[in-house]
């Protein structure tokens, strides 16, 4: 019974590691084997050692070789055994080293680093948001949780960890307890509330694992922006009052711009002006318009034609009598 549990701890090792003890005892042992067979030959058992290591390895030097036909039978299944045995120790450390590699890509190997950022979700935001990272903080390692990729993405001080980030096990993949952030994007494979609802879901699973870490959170519906207060967002972003309001904002200075009787009745503000072109500056280039309000503190963004408005136009434009400018 002991020397079956000896053979399983055996069988537990790594196989490169089993390869590797292998080699280490056939050089020793021939090593002594041939100081004792030729002891004129090999006049120290480094020697012996010596020569084992060369002959394994399939160098040769000739510096010392066996002269009795024992030495050289020696010397033949040294070289037929311990040459098999260093082959397939290479063999599988490259395998062993091509496997990790392939797990990395995969999302298979777990981060064990620090203070790092938690990207959950790969879309084209996500990958806006990376680039806005790396821009501003270079060395920020960002860890990435996402079960729609098969292979990670291959960018710089970035983790791929391939899951499903409301799991534990996944977050644990990620080190969420030493997290610095969480940044929790939408699942856009899915519609708006049962994305949402993931969100929530993968919130509490965060929470749970890490109370005070700070979290962002996107959310597409209004009627789950409380539920995200509730698991503990620390930041929401609802998407769609978000999108809605900028849309409309545009909109509203597009009615400006080519309606300029109707800016009274407009509420942006206040912010784009139309002022009158001024006798002085009636002929002026556009640059030399742009200078002359700049000395008063003021910014011009553009002319309103009969025809429409002009934002920034050429500076070497002639402004026209009929001409109005669009100010800040």
């Amino acid at each position: 019974m002991k020397s079956n549990r000896i053979f399983i701890s055996w069988l537990r090792w790594p196989l490169y590691v089993r390869i590797g003890l292998i080699i280490i005892a056939l050089i020793l042992l021939f090593g002594q084997l041939i100081y004792m067979l030729e002891p004129k030959q090999f006049t120290s058992v480094f020697e012996g050692i010596w020569w084992a290591v060369i002959t394994v390895a399939t160098v040769g030097y000739g510096d010392y070789v066996p002269q009795t036909p024992l030495g050289q039978i020696a010397g033949m299944v040294l070289v037929l055994s311990g040459a098999s045995f260093v082959t397939a120790y290479f063999a599988t450390l490259s395998s062993a080293v091509f496997s990790k590699q392939h797990r990395y890509v995969e999302g298979k190997v777990a981060f064990k680093g620090k203070g790092h950022v938690i990207l959950i979700g790969w879309n084209e935001k996500s990958h806006m948001l990376l680039k806005e990272l790396q821009h501003i903080a270079p060395s920020k390692t960002v860890v990435l949780i996402d079960d729609s990729l098969r292979e990670g993405p291959l960018i710089e001080n970035v983790h791929f960890i391939r899951g499903h980030a409301a799991d534990d096990s996944t977050l644990n993949k990620a080190n969420i307890t030493e997290a610095d952030t969480v940044i929790l994007t939408a699942d856009q494979q899915k519609n708006e509330s049962e994305a949402d609802m993931l969100s929530v879901l993968t919130l509490l699973a965060i929470k749970g694992l890490h109370p005070s870490v700070y979290c962002i959170v996107e959310i597409l519906t209004e009627r789950y922006v409380k539920n995200a207060e509730r698991a503990g967002a620390n930041k929401i972003l609802c998407t769609s009052r978000l999108s809605s309001r900028v849309m409309f904002e545009h909109y509203r200075v597009k009615l400006q711009l080519a309606k300029p009787q109707t800016l009274s009745d407009l509420t942006l503000e206040k912010k784009v002006r139309i002022i009158p072109v001024p006798e002085e500056l009636k002929g002026s280039s556009y640059h030399d318009c742009a200078l002359y309000y700049l000395k008063r503190n003021t910014t011009i963004i553009g002319i309103q034609k009969e025809e429409g408005p002009m934002l920034t136009p050429p500076l070497s434009y002639q402004v026209l009598d009929t001409d109005l400018f669009l100010a800040l």
